[in-house]
């Protein structure tokens, strides 16, 4: 029997399904995703990296972060719906602008993760803009609430992402494969920690792929999914035809955590074995090339200057120029890397977001590849 699966109400926010779309950076999730999302009833997410250079591009327009979230979040939300950003803290140089763009253009959300954004309800008052943390334990939301409490302000949600998510895991190469860090065993104390903090909603992420799945983490006591590399796998994807074409064509083996060569940021990153930035650093054939600068850190004097991709390519590939390149924007100049979820080996097929939703609601069946 089909359950109708429920609605998820986010700081007095009722979205009509429990479904968020994952922000995929760089360029995947932009405002054709998130907006197509939105309108089928779920919450569409703009990614914030890179998305300066990204609608610059597109509009012929110099624009600066602020701008560019601005303009992305306004768009995502103009045929109706609730539609939201992703902004890492990883991206330290950029993060406040983009948080002040999103919030002056009305994000229903603002979701953070890629470290702890201790300071995201400092930035400017959120008025009607839920806040949310990506965690990946009780001990981390703890952190988050302990500082935000002082801020006078808790979160009005969080994403639990486990260790089968795509991009940059909080886990060390060496919990990945533990039995406590699996999502179903990280959820209970999470939720509990939620509670000691005014109970709020807890989301779910990483290696959720169908209707089943969903109904079972809502069994178990979340309020919500979200979903990433299904979404990559839509035709409102802004990710490029062949990172779309990669990811239908990838097997199970072909799915790894790179870690050594692997991101500058110094996290554990899924990723297609095959993506040619990948292929070379790890044949140490990439001269360094970090030209972008968006996961800077500051130096000594305070300047935003601080890269390991910058020095060398002996153990870290640029994810700036790889994803960018993977999103369409320098195929010509850079190779492309494709980061993925642990799943991706079961997508045969691009589709609509109408049609994944449809079956994501246990309404409809995406048929398989012919």
């Amino acid at each position: 029997m089909i359950e109708t699966l429920p609605s998820l109400t986010i700081k007095g926010k009722t979205i009509p399904l429990p479904i968020i779309q994952g922000g995929m950076g760089v360029g995947v999730s932009l405002n054709p995703l998130a907006s197509a999302v939105a309108r089928e009833g779920g919450v569409g997410i703009v990614s914030s990296a890179c998305l300066d250079r990204l609608v610059s591009k597109r509009t012929g327009k110099k624009l600066n972060s602020y701008e560019a979230a601005y303009e992305e979040v306004s768009l995502a939300k103009m045929s109706g719906g609730v539609a939201g950003i992703n902004i890492m803290c990883a991206l330290a140089r950029d993060y406040n602008d983009s948080v002040k763009g999103a919030l002056d253009a009305g994000a229903d959300v603002i979701i953070s993760g890629a470290g702890l954004p201790l300071t995201l309800p400092a930035i400017q008052p959120p008025k009607d803009t839920a806040l949310i943390p990506i965690v990946s334990s009780s001990r981390a939301l703890e952190i988050i609430c302990k500082k935000w409490e002082k801020l006078g302000y808790r979160p009005d949600a969080a994403v639990l992402e486990g260790p089968l998510a795509g991009g940059h895991l909080g886990f060390r190469m060496d919990q990945i494969d533990m039995e406590e860090n699996k999502l179903e065993n990280l959820l209970p104390p999470v939720k509990d920690m939620a509670k000691k903090y005014g109970d709020f909603p807890i989301v779910v992420a990483g290696g959720i792929y169908t209707y089943d799945d969903i109904v079972a983490y809502l069994k178990a006591g979340a309020s919500g999914v979200q979903m990433g590399t299904r979404f990559l796998a839509t035709e409102e994807s802004s990710a490029s035809p062949n990172y779309k074409s990669s990811v239908v064509a990838a097997q199970g083996s072909d799915i790894i955590v790179a870690y050594d060569p692997g991101s500058p940021c110094g996290l554990p990153f899924r990723i297609i074995r095959q993506s040619p930035m990948y292929v070379s650093a790890l044949a140490k054939r990439r001269t360094p090339k970090c030209d972008k600068g968006y996961v800077l850190q500051k130096d000594r004097e305070g300047k935003y200057s601080l890269c390991p991709a910058k020095r060398s390519n002996e153990h870290h590939f640029c994810i700036c120029n790889g994803l960018l390149s993977s999103a369409g924007y320098n195929p010509n100049e850079e190779e492309p890397l494709f980061t993925v979820g642990s799943n991706a080996d079961r997508i045969d097929k691009i589709v609509t977001v109408k049609a994944l939703m449809q079956e994501l609601t246990g309404k409809a069946c995406v048929p398989a590849s012919a």
